[in-house]
C-alpha cells in the first residue's frame, strides 16, 4: 500500500462518528440534527405508508443493496415499499435507540449508519426483528435524498 493511500485510509477511518451520545456542541450536530430528522421523515412515511413522500427522500439514482434480496434501484424499491404496505400493513420501523451514527461527505452529504427494528404481527404474535443500515445521504439542490442504502443482518 502507497503512502497516499495509507494516509487516506488512516484520515477516513480515524474521523469522529457523531452519535447520539455526541455532545450538542459538537461542529457537526446540526449535520447529525439534520440526518435524523430526515431518518424520521422517511421512516414516519414508512410507518403511515405514505408513497409520495418516500418517492421524495430517494434519488431516482438509487442503489438499494440488501443481503437477502440483493441490488434494486429506484422502481424497483418503490413498487417493493407498495407491495410491503400491502401485505403487511402493521410492519413498523423505529430506530434502535443509541446505534445512529453520521459521518459527514465533504461535497456531498453524509453517511448514516445504524440498527433499526421492524415489528408486525403474525398469527396473532408480535415478531420483531434488528437489522443494521448504511444509508448514503446527498445534499443537492437544498434537498437531502438517500442515493444508497445496504440494508444486512436479514
Amino acid at each position: 500500500m502507497n503512502k497516499n493511500c495509507l494516509f487516506f485510509c488512516f484520515a477516513l477511518c480515524t474521523q469522529t462518528a457523531f452519535s447520539q451520545t455526541s455532545p450538542n456542541n459538537s461542529p457537526h450536530s446540526s449535520l447529525y440534527d439534520t440526518i435524523r430528522h430526515m431518518d424520521s421523515v422517511m421512516f414516519d412515511a414508512f410507518n403511515t405508508h405514505d408513497l409520495p413522500v418516500l418517492q421524495s427522500v430517494f434519488a431516482e439514482t438509487l442503489e438499494f443493496y440488501h443481503d437477502k434480496g440483493g441490488l434494486s434501484g429506484y422502481t424497483s424499491s418503490m413498487e417493493s415499499f407498495k407491495k410491503i404496505f400491502q401485505t403487511t400493513p402493521d410492519l413498523r420501523r423505529e430506530l434502535v435507540t443509541g446505534t445512529l451514527e453520521v459521518y459527514p461527505v465533504p461535497g456531498y452529504g453524509a453517511i448514516e449508519m445504524g440498527q433499526h427494528r421492524f415489528t408486525h404481527l403474525e398469527n396473532g404474535q408480535a415478531v420483531t426483528a434488528v437489522f443494521k443500515f448504511t444509508q448514503v445521504w446527498q445534499f443537492k439542490d437544498n434537498k437531502w435524498k438517500v442515493t444508497r442504502v445496504v440494508s444486512v443482518g436479514h
